[in-house]
């Protein structure tokens, strides 16, 4: 305490970005201020503290600071070191859930709506996300029978008229392909999709049921059942429509609730004034409570979220200005925060917080039961096999091969016992032919070793590097620690067989029970490697076995064959594309396309 209380005399009145580091020099907390001095000093007086920022404070070995221009510079600079570092106490956000949405990108000659679940910054139109009862294939279907807006992602400008295809005879496509349209008339329909998308159901509805009562007429009756459908599609909507809101609308309503030591928020997305649904996230953090509707807002959104133009919470939001600012300097985005305390939009507010303290009551149990299986059960790792320190980055590898083709390995990671899918890898065994495992694990081992001068920023150093093996592939990658001189990653074995956990101060190896957490947490990290291994390995042999049979169809060389296997990702792409699917790949025309069809029905494959 007395490197800190010397630290704390130093501390300026700046405005900057704090670290807190425990007893193994990890950071386990980031946190901005307005006045550095301040801030930091407040965490070790002896006035009372919630219980979470306690349990905090006892973890406190060190700290240090970044003295930054202004407050907006150090709420990105904050931002930026929590995902990097990702510390234990601050609050972390992964939500398994992705929803869809619906994109539309008005550059293209005809632009087409395509589902998507990803939202970048490339100019498009994203309407979504879809949730709550409302099918965005539903809405999919409505802007193709409604608006005839081409179902294709084709590029089709400067292109040739083709023979149309099934959809134009079906109603769902003006064949711009075939020149039957405009791009003038084409984007007057668009312009009227769009309408829609921005909430003008009335008009819609009204121009399917004439298309509805027109087939029936002519005796369409499949036809008409389609439209009736899509109306059927629009009712669902409507009843998601907040009667009292501006339909224009787009607007988040963030709720908190806190027992002292567990969190949850709830957000109610609204969207054109319609109610599309909402998420719960519960989780520990050491924010007071005026701070964590305000932290839980800078982690949630980001350069690539669904921003809306309107967050809506019931409570006061401490920085709100700051956070305005942030969102409209950092992320391009002007966004308005209002604490709504009347009127329709404070029972909105309401609702979100009933969701959350409903979700907080519910998730005690599963954050309680989760922080034993990862954090807790890395504190206990690091006792049970005499770490050198807490394992927050662990590194399992394994390798894939069929007698020594297609040798793979795979490094998955862990931090904080949890995995990290963003930071796996995979590598290819080149440097010897046959099967090896022992040193197939050594050419994985000294490429990965080598990116920790060269590249830490995408290869952060590991913690502990844990061996799919025995003995055996434990003293071949300490080979190579010695010859690279790695001293300071922890290194183990975990052997499937028995589940034997071996490591390099003892002969015996460790046998925990099937119950504990610790043995739990490493098989999981194991079969996950095993897993990515197997998964790269099946997919490089079958996209060989794909390139030959490729081989076999006229005038597909090996450009062609290449982009295929770019383009479909896996070879049950390929085998499931359609016509239209392979026209899509640059260089393959439909007659090219036809021929792959016939080929792979010849060698059995469809």
């Amino acid at each position: 305490m007395s490197i800190i209380s010397d630290k704390l005399q130093l501390l300026p009145n700046n405005p900057g970005v704090y670290v807190m580091l425990n007893a193994d020099g990890q950071i386990i907390y980031v946190g901005k201020a307005k006045n550095l001095k301040n801030r930091v000093r407040s965490y070790f007086h002896s006035n009372k503290k919630p219980e979470k920022v306690e349990a905090m404070v006892k973890n406190i070995a060190d700290f240090y600071y970044y003295v930054v221009p202004s407050e907006i510079d150090a709420l990105s600079l904050e931002n930026n070191l929590i995902k990097k570092h990702k510390p234990h106490y601050n609050i972390l956000l992964k939500d398994d859930k992705t929803y869809p949405y619906i994109k539309i990108n008005l550059k293209d000659t005809y632009p087409t709506f395509t589902i998507t679940r990803k939202i970048q910054n490339d100019g498009a139109k994203y309407f979504g996300p879809f949730m709550g009862g409302i099918s965005v294939n539903n809405v999919l279907d409505i802007l193709n029978l409604a608006f005839s807006i081409r179902p294709c992602d084709k590029k089709l400008s400067n292109v040739k008229p083709i023979k149309p295809c099934l959809n134009y005879h079906i109603k769902k496509c003006l064949a711009p392909c075939s020149l039957y349209v405009s791009e003038k008339d084409y984007r007057e329909n668009v312009d009227k999709a769009i309408d829609f998308m921005n909430g003008d159901i009335a008009k819609t509805e009204k121009l399917l049921k004439e298309k509805m009562f027109s087939a029936s007429a002519n005796e369409d009756f499949e036809l008409a059942l389609k439209y009736r459908d899509c109306l059927t599609g629009l009712d669902k909507i409507k009843l998601k429509r907040i009667t009292a809101l501006n339909k224009f609308i787009d607007a988040d309503v963030i709720s908190y609730r806190s027992n002292g030591i567990y969190c949850a928020v709830s957000i109610l997305f609204i969207r054109r004034g319609i109610m599309q649904g909402g998420k719960n996230f519960a989780f520990s953090s050491a924010e007071t409570d005026e701070n964590v509707i305000s932290e839980f807002i800078l982690r949630y959104y980001g350069k690539n979220s669904d921003i809306p133009n309107e967050i809506i919470t019931d409570g006061e939001i401490a920085d709100a200005n700051l956070i305005e600012e942030y969102f409209k300097t950092e992320l391009g985005k002007t966004v308005y925060l209002f604490h709504a305390k009347q009127g329709d939009k404070k029972k909105l507010a309401d609702m979100a917080g009933d969701n959350a303290r409903e979700h907080l009551d519910t998730a005690i149990g599963r954050v309680k039961h989760k922080y034993d299986m990862t954090v807790s059960a890395c504190q206990r790792l690091k006792e049970i096999l005499n770490l050198s320190k807490y394992p927050k980055r662990m590194e399992c590898y394994d390798i894939s091969n069929i007698s020594g083709v297609d040798k793979v390995g795979s490094m998955v990671v862990f931090t904080d016992g949890v995995k990290d899918s963003a930071s796996y890898r995979r590598f290819k065994i080149k440097t010897f032919e046959g099967a090896d495992d022992f040193r197939s694990h050594q050419e994985m081992m000294r490429r990965r070793l080598e990116r920790l001068s060269s590249d830490e920023s995408k290869f952060p150093k590991p913690d502990l590097i844990v061996i799919d093996g025995g003995k055996g592939q434990l003293s071949a990658v300490k080979e190579v620690f010695d010859e690279k001189g790695i001293k300071d990653i922890d290194l183990i074995a975990l052997a499937e067989r028995n589940e034997e956990i071996y490591t390099l101060f003892s002969k015996d190896p460790i046998v925990l029970k099937k119950s504990d957490y610790c043995l739990q947490m490493l098989q999981r990290i194991r079969d996950e490697a095993h897993r990515f291994a197997i998964t790269y390995h099946r997919n490089l042999r079958g996209k060989r076995a794909m390139s030959s049979v490729l081989d076999k169809v006229n005038g597909l060389g090996k450009v062609k064959i290449r982009a295929l296997l770019e383009y479909f990702k896996d070879v049950s792409g390929i085998i499931k594309a359609t016509e239209e699917d392979f026209i899509k790949v640059e260089g393959i025309g439909r007659k090219q396309a036809q021929e792959i069809i016939k080929t792979l029905t010849e060698e059995g494959l469809r």
